[in-house]
């Protein structure tokens, strides 16, 4: 009954978080007649108004919002690009956010060009090296394979969580220092919607980290794959 518990915690605990952000996203985003456009709309506005030259805003596929700074592309799914909502300019301000940021080389832009490619190759070096086991449990009898194999997916993925927990105040500052005041100050919403506007907000920032931890859950599917294989 313990270790059940413990289970239960655990899940809650990794996946929690992506429940909540899909629960604030949700239940601000019912259309409002009273918005006088979209989050695409709203992207194109603000990239004019901030003078953001050669930035675009765009369609892209579901739950897939984010600003490239490569191809210095505003992107925004469905929802957000065609909703009239608190969720849609809420995320497609906080997008153009980001493209603010990195439009003017602040210094904490810094963080994801630096620790977003590092927490990739930690996931795929951690892949890799659980794929791997099987094949040396098989040619070198390696014992406590599995124990092994646990351990480096579990470190893998922490340190995956903890990169993106390094990243956060890039996303905090995309919400809070950039697009709550754009959106006020704008007269963009009225007092009334605040509230809501940043609670998206604040599930917006933490969406990455909410992403780190549901990919812990992958390990367990990569333990019953190696232990089929090691069988």
């Amino acid at each position: 009954m313990i270790v059940i518990l413990a289970i239960v915690i655990l899940c809650l605990l990794i996946y929690g978080p992506q429940l909540w952000i899909r629960y604030v996203m949700k239940k601000h985003s019912i259309e409002l007649s009273s918005l006088p456009g979209t989050g695409g709309e709203l992207a194109d506005h603000l990239i004019t108004q901030f003078q953001l030259k050669g930035v675009e805003s765009e369609q892209t596929a579901p739950n897939s919002d984010h600003y490239d700074d490569v191809d210095k592309k505003v992107r925004l799914s469905p929802s957000i690009y065609n909703g009239r909502s608190l969720t849609a300019i809420a995320v497609a301000t906080h997008e153009v956010g980001h493209a603010i940021q990195f439009y003017r080389k602040e210094n904490i832009t810094h963080l994801r060009k630096r620790y977003t490619p590092l927490a990739r190759m930690i996931e795929k070096v951690s892949i890799g090296i659980l794929f791997s086991i099987p094949l040396i449990t098989a040619i070198f009898k390696v014992p406590h394979a599995v124990l092994l194999t646990a351990l480096v997916g579990v470190l893998g993925m922490l340190a995956a969580v903890l990169v993106q927990l390094i990243v956060l105040p890039l996303e905090w500052d995309a919400s809070f220092n950039k697009a709550l005041p754009i959106l006020i100050e704008g007269n963009y919403i009225n007092q009334e919607q605040e509230a809501a506007v940043k609670s998206v907000l604040r599930a917006a920032a933490f969406t990455y980290v909410a992403a780190a931890l549901a990919d812990m859950l992958r390990l367990w599917r990569w333990l019953a794959i190696l232990r089929g294989a090691i069988r």
